[in-house]
């Protein structure tokens, strides 16, 4: 446990190092990455030329999320106009999707985005979120997830559906409140309902350090984790693999933990290989760490630095070692979706190109 704790300097110099790791080949696995609308406006980004210049890049995926917030902001709104021209210049570039219908929880932060009309009085923390206690809620949930599907289940281009994000697991620090997995069943039911051609992508946080992985399992130790219940409920599982992470920066020091190459931890990792491999099931890397994650709630953008929990050599890094999971396990990944796609832009425009390129090495070799 303690060789997985680092106290370092988070800025260090920008190195070239990214053009020197050799590369895994992706074999029939796709290439993806993830399209946050809350990011880019958190960047300062322009989102339509973000997403733009992003799909000139040979992926063959792209995960976008259908914030419940954003589209209906008051009582009787529905305007999906930002989804709409989304899933139109992802359809326009040739590319596959993946739409996340939320409708609690949906990816980015703060990873919770339900109007506040629907939920006049906060969950209570340390609580499951039950059906029968929240039925309104419930209710709502399934009809804005419905509705979601429905208008968009006639587009060829999206290949599945994702239920909620990291559905079971309480939000970081910041809630302690979780969703029963009685609540997402429900919510699944409704999804399938409306679109039984296609199939359901749930995705759960892989704990790589010792810390995070006994953390997890107390906070979600009576119903599981959300992999577990995605092993139990979905069509697809997604990982999110994030090896490295800041815990709190002291004075000129950041603590991080620093998980990648413990040995004890890839435990949960093989198992779950090894449950997939045995039932027939599809795995993907639903989000593959290809940003900073520090101390702050925006990663830092100094363009001559880069941070230590993601410098542009650990992009291909992280991608190279589930690569080589799914080599040793003999199980091809669906896919490995990029986490960080906005930052790369925030960089480039900063004057910074190497996450771009080192991700570019990458899409070209692979």
């Amino acid at each position: 446990m303690v060789s997985e704790v680092r106290l370092r300097r988070a800025a260090r110099p920008l190195t070239d190092r990214w053009r020197h790791v050799p590369i895994e080949p992706r074999h029939a696995s796709q290439l993806g990455f993830s399209f946050r609308s809350p990011q880019v406006e958190a960047l300062g980004l322009d989102a339509r030329t973000t997403l733009l210049e992003i799909l000139t890049y040979p992926f063959q995926l792209v995960r976008f999320g259908a914030y419940w917030n954003r589209i209906e902001a008051a009582p009787g709104v529905f305007d999906p106009t930002e989804v709409d021209w989304q899933i139109d210049a992802a359809e326009r570039a040739g590319k596959q999707i993946i739409l996340c219908v939320g409708p609690l929880k949906t990816f980015g932060y703060p990873e919770f985005f339900v109007p506040a009309h629907h939920l006049v009085t906060p969950l209570r923390e340390g609580r499951l979120v039950e059906p029968a206690a929240h039925r309104a809620l419930l209710d709502a949930a399934i009809g804005f997830a419905t509705r979601i599907v429905e208008r968009y289940k006639g587009r060829q281009a999206i290949v599945a559906w994702q239920v909620e994000h990291e559905a079971v697991d309480p939000l970081g620090m910041e809630h302690s409140w979780r969703l029963a997995a009685a609540f997402v069943e429900e919510e699944i039911r409704a999804v399938r309902s409306a679109d039984p051609s296609r199939p359901i992508m749930m995705n759960g946080f892989l704990p790589t350090s010792s810390p995070v992985r006994l953390q997890q399992w107390w906070r979600t130790r009576d119903q599981g984790d959300s992999l577990a219940v995605a092993q139990r409920l979905a069509d697809v599982v997604g990982i999110d693999y994030y090896p490295r992470h800041a815990l709190f920066a002291i004075g000129g020091m950041t603590l991080y933990l620093d998980g990648g190459m413990s040995s004890w931890n890839q435990r949960p990792r093989r198992k779950l290989f090894a449950w997939a491999r045995a039932h027939g099931r599809r795995l993907m890397i639903s989000e593959g760490q290809a940003e900073p994650w520090e101390a702050v709630t925006i990663p830092p953008n100094r363009p001559d630095r880069s941070m230590f929990s993601c410098a542009p050599e650990l992009v291909i890094e992280n991608y190279n070692r589930c690569m080589s999971w799914s080599r040793e396990e003999n199980l091809a990944l669906d896919a490995y979706i990029f986490w960080g796609a906005e930052y790369w832009i925030l960089r480039e425009r900063s004057g910074d190109s190497s996450y771009l390129q080192a991700v570019a090495r990458i899409l070209e070799s692979a």
